[in-house]
C-alpha cells in the first residue's frame, strides 16, 4: 500500500500542479468563460488512464499463459521507459514548464477553437495518468497485492489533490524540489524492481532465456536448474524461500518498493543492478548539477519567497 500511496502522490501532485498552472493563467487572462473546455480535457485525459487500467486488468485475463506474461513484461517495460524519461524531464525542463503550458494556452486562445483548449487540457494530464496506470499496473502484477494497491495509489492522489489545493491558495509552503528529488529517487527503485519483473515474465514466455529455457545450467543428477555461482548467467541468482516466504506480506512489500524477489534469475539481478548503477547515477548528478547552479544563483540575486522560489522552480 505504501509504495503505491507515493507513486499516487507523485504523479497526482505533477498533475495537480499543471492543472494549478493552467487555470491561474487563463484566470489571469480573464478568460474564465473558457475554463469548461479545459477541463472537459481534463476529464478525458483522466478517463483515459482508468480505461487503460481497466483493460490492462481485465484484458490480459482472456489471454493464453504464455500471451500474458509477453504482454505483460512488455508493458512493464514501456512502464520503465516512460518513468525513466519523466524522472529526468522534470529535472532538465522543470524550469521551463510553466511557461510552456501557458505557451499553449496563448496559442489555444488564439486559435478560437473548442478543441485547441480541450486538447491542452487532456495532453497536460494524459502524460502523467498513462506513466501512473502502467507503473501501479505492473507494479500490482509484480507483487499480487491489488487490494491493498489501489486504496494506495487512491489515498496518494486525494492527498496530491488537496495539497496541489492548498498551494494554488497560498495555504501552505512546500519545497517542490526538494519532493521530486526524494520522490524521483524512489521512482527509480521502483522502476529497477519493475524491471526485474519483466525479466522474469519475458524468460517465463521463452522470449529471454533463463531457467525455463533449454539453454539453462542443470545438476546433471537432478536435472534442477543451478543457482549461485553455478548457474551464471541464466539459471538462478539465489533461492531465499526459506527465508522469505514467496507469496507472503514481507515478499510484497520487498518486492514492490526495491524489486527483491525470493527466487530471482542471474538475468533479473543484473537487469536491476545495471538499472540503479547507470540510471541511479545519471539522476545523483542531476540533483548536484541542479542544486549547484540554484546555488550560483542564488549568489547572483537574493532569494525570493519561500512558495514563490519552490513553486516556479518545479513549474
Amino acid at each position: 500500500m505504501l509504495p503505491a500511496l507515493l507513486i499516487g502522490l507523485r504523479e497526482g501532485l505533477e498533475a495537480a500542479l499543471v492543472v494549478g498552472i493552467l487555470v491561474a493563467y487563463i484566470r489571469r487572462l480573464g478568460r474564465a468563460d473558457v475554463l469548461g473546455r479545459m477541463w472537459i480535457g481534463i476529464a478525458l485525459a483522466i478517463a483515459l488512464a482508468l480505461g487503460t487500467g481497466a483493460a490492462l486488468t481485465f484484458g490480459t485475463y482472456a489471454l493464453a499463459p504464455g500471451a500474458q506474461e509477453i504482454i505483460g513484461g512488455s508493458l512493464s517495460l514501456v512502464a520503465v521507459v516512460m518513468v525513466t524519461w519523466m524522472i529526468f524531464w522534470i529535472q532538465k525542463a522543470g524550469r521551463t514548464m510553466k511557461s510552456s503550458l501557458q505557451g499553449g494556452i496563448d496559442r489555444a486562445l488564439a486559435d478560437g477553437g473548442l478543441w485547441a483548449l480541450i486538447a491542452v487540457g487532456f495532453v497536460s494530464v494524459a502524460r502523467e495518468g498513462i506513466e501512473t496506470t502502467l507503473l501501479l499496473w505492473s507494479m500490482v502484477q509484480s507483487s499480487g497485492r491489488a487490494p491493498l494497491a489501489l486504496p494506495g495509489a487512491l489515498v496518494g492522489l486525494g492527498i496530491a489533490v488537496v495539497i496541489g489545493w492548498l498551494l494554488a491558495r497560498g495555504a501552505v509552503r512546500l519545497d517542490l524540489r526538494r519532493f521530486f528529488s526524494w520522490t524521483g529517487g524512489f521512482l527509480v527503485i521502483v522502476a529497477a524492481g519493475v524491471l526485474a519483473y519483466a525479466v522474469m515474465d519475458l524468460q517465463e514466455a521463452g522470449v529471454l532465456p533463463g531457467p525455463f529455457s533449454a539453454l539453462a545450467p542443470t545438476d546433471p543428477a537432478t536435472g534442477a536448474v543451478l543457482s549461485g555461482a553455478a548457474g551464471f548467467p541464466l539459471g538462478w541468482a539465489f533461492d531465499a524461500s526459506a527465508v522469505v516466504a514467496p507469496g507472503g506480506a514481507l515478499a510484497s512489500i520487498l518486492q514492490a518498493t526495491v524489486g527483491f524477489m525470493p527466487h530471482m534469475t542471474w538475468l533479473q539481478v543484473i537487469a536491476w543492478a545495471a538499472y540503479l548503477v547507470v540510471v541511479g547515477s545519471f539522476f545523483v548528478r542531476g540533483v548536484r548539477s541542479g542544486g549547484a547552479r540554484r546555488r550560483a544563483a542564488a549568489q547572483v540575486a537574493p532569494r525570493t519567497a519561500p512558495f514563490t522560489s519552490t513553486s516556479s522552480g518545479a513549474a
